[in-house]
């Protein structure tokens, strides 16, 4: 009789990637990394145990956004005062804080829960080509092919 496989967290296989973001759509670089930080291109996938790998984004400020989003698209958030509504568009983050956005988006896509806590603290994010993971020998993810 067959079982299916399912992963425990001790047994987990992590790899290294880096991603360059450099005039690739927002959208589909984001849904590309959180399918590796979800660990969903292993054949040892399970949906309740963080079988992903790590994620290193660069060139984070040359992303690109499609149609009129630099100006349409707005994030809000609150600060829990009374009047505390704030709201910034996405060319303003690419600006002055590209690497949040990116990281907002990919959080996003992750599952929502301590699960998909875990698994976006494995992003990092840099706005320019230089990271400080050299010492891990991260392999480049030629993202052009998963699209």
């Amino acid at each position: 009789m067959r079982t299916t496989y399912i992963a425990k967290p001790g047994e987990v296989e992590r790899k290294w990637y880096v991603v360059d973001a450099t005039d690739v759509p927002l959208g589909r670089l984001s849904a590309v990394v959180a399918s590796v930080l979800r660990g969903k291109n292993k054949p040892t996938f399970t949906p309740n145990v963080d079988t992903g790998d790590y994620v290193v984004v660069v060139n984070a400020e040359k992303v690109a956004l499609t149609g009129r989003k630099d100006k349409n698209k707005i994030y809000y958030h609150h600060s829990n005062h009374p009047g505390g509504l704030k709201a910034r568009t996405a060319g303003d983050y690419r600006e002055k804080d590209p690497e949040k956005l990116i990281a907002l988006s990919v959080k996003g896509m992750l599952p929502k829960g301590s699960l998909g806590r875990q698994q976006a603290k494995k992003l990092h994010v840099y706005r320019g080509a230089d990271h400080k993971h050299a010492a891990q020998n991260p392999e480049v993810l030629d993202i052009t092919n998963l699209i």
